[in-house]
């Protein structure tokens, strides 16, 4: 029984050291390739590489401002600063699941609510209520140099800022955070 396990072994050890000899080989001479070169090039011949790299442009940097900040501002009055893309200003549409803001100074203002999760950094004055959509939503507000944060409620108008304050002073609203 022993000189047949043996016998049958000896056929599987031997394809398995072809195959690894084999695979041991092929990356030695891919080593050897990218080490000296290709053929008919050398790394001295750069030139045209490097002349699309100079017209070519940069590198995209995502440095997480909000895109448009600028024409928001001038058009609609809402100083939006940074965010990763999950939380967007848009027209109020009725049943879509908006975040809603009502501040004293203006109408509603809406923002669509995308992924898992969202943060948006943003100054709106005067913010006294938000609703809440699926998420569960925080709101960061602020008046003169107190921080108040928020837990809004889901799918129901939260009295924040100068609704829920004792003294009714103006509140404006810094931050929002959402995740499902």
């Amino acid at each position: 029984m022993k000189s047949r396990t043996t016998f049958a072994a000896q056929p599987r050890r031997n394809r398995f050291l072809a195959r690894t000899l084999g695979t041991a080989a092929a990356g030695a001479l891919a080593w050897a390739a990218l080490a000296v070169g290709l053929p008919g090039g050398s790394h001295a011949e750069a030139g045209p590489a490097a002349a699309v790299a100079d017209s070519a442009p940069g590198y995209a940097v995502e440095n997480f401002d909000y895109p448009q900040a600028d024409k928001i501002l001038a058009e609609k009055n809402i100083v939006l600063k940074r965010g990763d893309g999950h939380i967007t200003l848009a027209d109020c549409v009725t049943g879509t699941g908006q975040l809603e803001v009502q501040a004293r100074d203006k109408s509603k203002v809406c923002f669509d609510v995308k992924g898992n999760s969202g943060w948006l950094t943003l100054e709106l004055p005067s913010v006294y209520l938000i609703r809440g959509n699926d998420y569960t939503t925080e709101a960061e507000m602020t008046v003169g140099t107190e921080e108040q944060s928020y837990d809004i409620t889901k799918n129901a108008w939260t009295p924040v800022g100068e609704s829920a304050d004792d003294q009714a002073r103006e509140w404006t609203l810094l931050e929002l955070r959402t995740a499902k």
